[in-house]
């Protein structure tokens, strides 16, 4: 038993990741600006700075030791890192790096002489590094060896000051200790006291913790740190050079430009994805149709061997025929969404043609009366009028008297009425013919194809899908809405009808409407230099889409098989015998 055609399931992560990917990539616009940004940001700033030098040397910290060989001894105690790389950039540093260079010639302020250091410290070390970058590499060298030995000197200076702070108050707390044991060592040889003697020795014994306290403090190592590295001056200026800005411009460029299409993205009212679209529209997709710069200029592409854009139409058909819904009533209706129905007429057309190849008896009718277009466009292909049998049925003008046969090169012929341009489309549309014509899909093995205008641009559309339920919609992804899809879907839901799939189309660049515009016009200029002959040997011309020629015209395959109707009122078949009853030639 055959299934409905279903609407596209959920997709898993990575496939809805691919899906995200590739709508990012629609716009390649937004993608080629943001990298050529970023390579044009590259180029500058490889091209517009001047070269520059970087000499680095590394300084060991230690704390000042009384005996840095004793066991026990830590060589970070009392040094904080952190403060000590802020005194490595203070002013004061600075200031005696100054004092330095100006020794050897080389005058610089401070703030000036700081903007070009910079000093970091590798993790779990406690060592110091000095690089300086200036224009000239010699430059770079002294002042970096100038900064490093400045923030020793200043290490140094401040252990030592402190030091002598320390040793300064303990000759403050020892001198009156001295004073008063001198003064009690005088009366100690006067007079004969266990009590003077006490303190005398009390006293000797607070002066001799003081004076060992100032000794250790003499004793220390105050060697505030060592120059592991001496810079040296650099023999290839620093930077990333231009290939690698060129690299990182075009990374950078690139994140914008994904960025730039992911905010397009997010307001862009346009369909994201067939996901989406088939969301919204509430049908299948169908098919896709394939871009082929060999069908430029021509409608019918089935036909030609080899043709991917034929065979997508083919497999659109076939999935058309084993539709359930489809299959009931054997009508559609072809239109698009809004603007250009270029497309849309020639999906029409070529799945007409492809269920012509099925053997079926295909009836293609235009129910565009505003810009007809279809009789034109086929030019060639279309051959011969309608059949006498049409005329005897009905006179009275369109659609009876604008049938014609399509012939399909190697597949068969369908049946084309060619819409005409009229004053009262409405009327015209919903009118008894129309609606016998649309009948004739109810017939066995019968086909009925209907090319509507736009169906949120006109209202023709609805006007026929009481008649003709099944409605295929025929849009390029990239140009329509979301919400246009959805106004499709309850329009013809209201109107009684059902959207049987959707049909994707690549759209048409700029070559291809002109070069389809030019084929167009020189078929209306072939068509004009034909009527301009008939008109000279009839008298009269002829409407687009039928050669009615009275006395049969030779290579007529609709004459041929049609009934002819003599003065006598006896028919005859197109090949000489008499016959009453033919109906050959009903398509």
């Amino acid at each position: 038993m055959t299934q409905p055609i279903r609407a596209l399931e959920d997709q898993d992560e990575p496939a809805l990741l691919r899906d995200q990917f590739r709508q990012l990539l629609r716009y390649r616009a937004l993608l080629a600006c943001g990298v050529v940004v970023g390579l044009l940001g590259g180029g500058w700033l490889a091209l517009s700075g001047e070269d520059t030098y970087t000499s680095t040397g590394e300084v060991s910290v230690r704390s000042a030791t009384s005996d840095p060989f004793a066991a026990g001894a830590s060589a970070d105690k009392g040094i904080n890192i952190g403060s000590e790389r802020q005194t490595a950039v203070s002013d004061a540093v600075g200031t005696v790096a100054v004092g330095s260079l100006v020794k050897h010639g080389d005058t610089v302020e401070v703030g000036k002489l700081l903007t070009g250091l910079q000093v970091t410290n590798p993790p779990n070390t406690l060592v110091l590094r000095f690089s300086y970058t200036a224009r000239d590499p010699e430059q770079a060298r002294a002042r970096a060896q100038a900064l490093a030995e400045a923030y020793l000197e200043i290490r140094r200076e401040r252990t030592e000051n402190s030091i002598d702070n320390m040793v300064d108050g303990y000759r403050a707390q020892l001198k009156p200790l001295t004073e008063q044991r001198d003064r009690l060592a005088e009366q100690e040889t006067g007079t004969v006291g266990s009590d003077v003697t006490s303190a005398r020795a009390n006293l000797i014994v607070a002066i001799s913790g003081l004076s060992q306290k100032i000794s250790e403090l003499r004793a220390l190592d105050t060697t505030p740190g060592y120059l592991n590295k001496k810079p040296v001056a650099p023999e290839r200026p620093t930077g990333a050079g231009l290939p690698l800005l060129l690299g990182l411009g075009g990374v950078v460029g690139l994140a914008l430009g994904l960025l730039l299409s992911w905010v397009r993205l997010v307001f862009d009212p346009a369909v994201r994805s067939t996901r989406e679209l088939v969301r919204s529209l509430g049908a299948p997709l169908l098919g896709t149709l394939p871009r082929d710069r060999a069908a430029v200029g021509q409608l019918l592409a089935i036909g030609r061997s080899g043709s991917r854009l034929a065979e997508e139409y083919r497999a659109v058909a076939f999935r058309l025929a084993y539709d359930p819904s489809f299959a009931e009533r054997r009508r559609l209706l072809v239109t698009a969404p809004r603007g250009d129905n270029d497309m849309a007429a020639a999906a029409a057309v070529n799945l007409a043609a492809a269920f012509a190849e099925m053997g079926r008896d295909v009836l293609l009718v235009e129910a565009d009366l505003r810009t007809p277009s279809l009789a034109r466009d086929l030019g060639a292909a279309t051959r011969g009028g309608r059949p006498r049998w049409a005329a005897e049925r009905d006179e009275r003008g369109w659609p009876s008297d604008s049938r014609t046969n399509v012939d399909v090169p190697g597949s068969g012929a369908f049946t084309l009425i060619a819409g005409r341009r009229m004053d009262n489309v409405p009327r015209a549309l919903t009118s008894e013919p129309v609606g016998r014509i649309v009948a004739e899909g109810g017939r066995p093995g019968a086909v009925v194809i209907v090319l509507a205008p736009p169906v949120l641009s006109y209202a023709d559309a609805v006007a026929l899908i009481d008649r003709v339920e099944g409605v295929v919609v025929v849009c390029d992804p990239r140009e329509v809405h979301r919400s246009d899809l959805e106004r499709i879907r309850e329009i013809i839901g209201a109107a009684g009808g059902s959207v049987l799939g959707a049909l994707l189309h690549p759209g048409q660049g700029r070559l291809e409407r002109r070069a389809r515009g030019k084929a167009a016009n020189r078929r209306a200029r072939n068509r004009r230099t034909q009527g301009q002959g008939r008109d000279g040997q009839d008298g009269h011309g002829q409407p687009d889409g039928s050669d009615r020629a009275d006395g049969g015209s030779a290579g007529d395959p609709t004459e041929t098989m049609g009934l002819r109707t003599l003065d006598g009122g006896t028919r005859y078949s197109g090949n000489g015998g008499s016959d009453h009853s033919s109906t050959a030639g009903r398509r």
